[in-house]
């Protein structure tokens, strides 16, 4: 097991992500119906009847991350590229999680780049791996060190570089009420330690071009 992935701590391990004790629907739902009436409402009244079944439904879709294990996402590499060795990037993917310190919205783009060694993952399955960090309850710090620690993990490259930008609606409709300010966090290994690769990355990234 590489360093970055031993450096993670088990809140970082998708098996540890995964609880055996899990609530009943119906706990769930009447779960929303109290949260309902802490807010002042009535969970009775005709608007909000079927809203605690509606609610653990999205829930199912917002967190269905914990469903997920990047070790299947990453599974297959393809090895036939013709000796190519460059460095492999897809950006612009975009991602919707829930910040788990108040469970609101906060959404942007991923970056991700690495330098193949074994072959070649398919394009899709970085997007893929995107959705299974972001669709469970995160911070965005934590959202970039799995991804780089997955792809460190599985397909044991050269160096990986991941890139997040997102605006977090904790801070936009909440608190300072500061609508469009972007939080930024980045995670480089192997390769991408050297600060010209840095630049090379972020230089792909913002214009598209080396």
């Amino acid at each position: 097991m590489n360093d970055v992935v031993k450096s993670l701590s088990p809140r970082l391990i998708p098996a540890a992500d995964k609880s055996d004790d899990r609530p009943t629907r119906e706990e769930a739902e009447a779960a929303v119906r109290t949260l309902l009436r802490w807010a002042g409402d009535d969970p009775q009244r005709e608007g909000l009847l079927e809203t605690p079944k509606r609610v653990a439904k999205a829930f199912k879709e917002f967190y269905s991350g914990y469903e997920d294990d990047p070790k299947d996402v990453l599974n297959k590499i393809f090895a036939e590229v013709e000796g190519y060795d460059d460095i492999v990037l897809v950006r612009d993917i975009p991602f919707y999680s829930h910040c788990e310190h108040h469970m609101v919205p906060f959404y942007g783009m991923a970056h991700i780049a690495y330098y193949p060694t074994k072959g070649v993952v398919g394009l899709s399955k970085l997007a893929r791996l995107v959705e299974v960090y972001a669709r469970r309850l995160q911070t965005q710090e934590t959202m970039t060190a799995q991804i780089a620690a997955a792809i460190e993990q599985f397909l044991e490259p050269r160096g990986v570089a991941v890139m997040i930008e997102a605006e977090h609606m904790c801070m936009s409709m909440r608190g300072v009420q500061k609508a469009g300010a972007m939080t930024i966090t980045t995670q480089f290994t192997g390769a991408f330690n050297d600060a010209a690769e840095q630049v090379r990355f972020l230089t792909l990234v913002r214009h598209g071009k080396a």
